[in-house]
């Protein structure tokens, strides 16, 4: 058992739901996303079969070049790079916290990247585990995973879900899945027990585990477009803002949240990125800006930039960090929008990188570190950004990292 010393939200496995009915696991906050954990039948306390407990987070990147399908697992902790199946064609790469989802024309290539983390509200259990293949989740590109402790929701891009059963990843195969009654204009999402989406009339639906309709709160999320789960509720990009949607003891409510005056649709909050364990969301405000969502506070600031290729932020009074089409990152004081420090120009060419142009660097954030991939370099930093935004380490690659993303939170 280890004390939580930064709080992280995001549960990614069934299988190490394991939480004995001791004082140690009981009342976890009523707010928070993580979900509930079962009594295990054997074994002791944060047992998990075939995986090592560790005592610190066991962050690894996982990394592809869409054009070659070149991909590797990077051990952040052991500095290792694992050579893994190709996958080529990849448009667009994500992840849960343990699987990698390599979205292709042809499907869904899932990979356990073997490391992850289980919370219990007051402490967090660390694993890692072998990296394996797992298989292939129907869906073409625009298809959406999101997932918990107990379930993997797949949306296609027709608004089709599909519930699958999360234990079954977790021993290496894919599984059969359960389809959800009828089409969904965003993501459907895993939350507390239940299955949140919004109907194609705007209106949010919440589901049990079986899909059949729950009470749903009177709520509308027009036009929904991004989604991230957080330790105060599922947040929905909404045409108007955001919608915050809460579960207190069964009872799910929803919350407005105004961008407080009228934005352009090309400058709306479509995708949100963040820390896992925080309640700062960012999002680009169009091209020489980039929201900033405090869902404890319910307010959006909005920091002006320079042109904006990526952001991300680990919240609670750290930086905004900025991918400028500089090159560079640059940190942003969210509270008053001044440029606070820069690094000199860590990308090596332009930063739209890909075989379409379209995929660019991403800003990946844990509780210590973030990670920025240069694709062209064939390398990935790491950033101290506690420091000034300085370079921890630098990993160089065989591949060109043009996707990331990071497991183990």
């Amino acid at each position: 058992m280890f004390v939580r010393r930064n709080a992280t939200a995001w549960v990614p496995t069934a299988l190490v739901a394991v939480c004995l009915l001791t004082t140690s696991c009981a009342g976890q906050d009523g707010t928070a996303s993580a979900p509930r954990t079962t009594p295990s039948a054997s074994g002791p306390h944060g047992y998990v079969a075939g995986a090592q407990e560790k005592a610190e987070q066991q962050s690894r990147l996982v990394l592809n070049d869409p054009g070659s399908g070149d991909t590797r697992v990077l051990d952040l902790i052991t500095g290792k790079v694992h050579e893994v199946s190709r996958t080529a064609g990849t448009t667009e790469l994500t992840t849960d916290g343990r699987f990698g989802y390599f979205h292709t024309a042809g499907g869904t290539r899932v990979l356990d990247g073997g490391a992850w983390m289980v919370d219990h509200g007051d402490h967090v259990h660390y694993y890692r585990a072998a990296i394996r293949d797992v298989g292939e989740l129907p869906g073409r590109p625009g298809t959406r995973v999101r997932s918990d402790a107990a379930v993997t929701a797949v949306t296609d891009d027709g608004g089709r879900a599909g519930i699958y059963r999360r234990a079954e990843l977790e021993k290496g195969k894919v599984g059969s899945a359960r389809t959800l009654p009828g089409t969904h204009a965003g993501a459907v999402v895993p939350y507390a027990e239940h299955l949140l989406g919004v109907t194609d009339n705007g209106k949010v639906a919440v589901y049990d585990r079986q899909g059949k309709r729950a009470a749903s709160p009177d709520a509308r999320c027009e036009a929904p477009r991004g989604d991230a789960v957080t330790r105060r509720g599922v947040v929905l990009g909404c045409a108007d803002g955001a919608l915050l949607v809460r579960d207190a003891d069964g009872t799910f409510t929803a919350e407005k949240i105004p961008y407080g005056s009228d934005v352009p649709e090309a400058e709306r909050a479509t995708a949100f990125r963040h820390r896992p364990g925080s309640d700062t969301l960012t999002a680009p405000a169009g091209d020489r800006a980039v929201w900033v969502l405090d869902v404890t506070e319910r307010t959006w600031t909005r920091v002006k930039t320079g042109p904006v290729t990526s952001a991300n932020t680990a919240g609670e009074g750290s930086v905004l960090i900025v991918l400028e089409t500089d090159g560079a990152l640059h940190g942003y004081d969210i509270a008053t929008g001044k440029q606070v420090s820069k690094t000199k120009p860590l990308l090596t060419g332009a930063p739209d990188i890909g075989t379409d142009g379209n995929v660019e660097p991403v800003i990946e954030v844990d509780r210590s570190r973030a990670y920025l991939n240069d694709p062209k370099g064939k390398r990935v930093y790491e950033i101290d950004y506690n420091d000034n935004l300085r370079v921890a380490r630098t990993f160089d690659l065989d591949i060109e990292p043009a996707l990331m993303v990071e497991t183990g939170r």
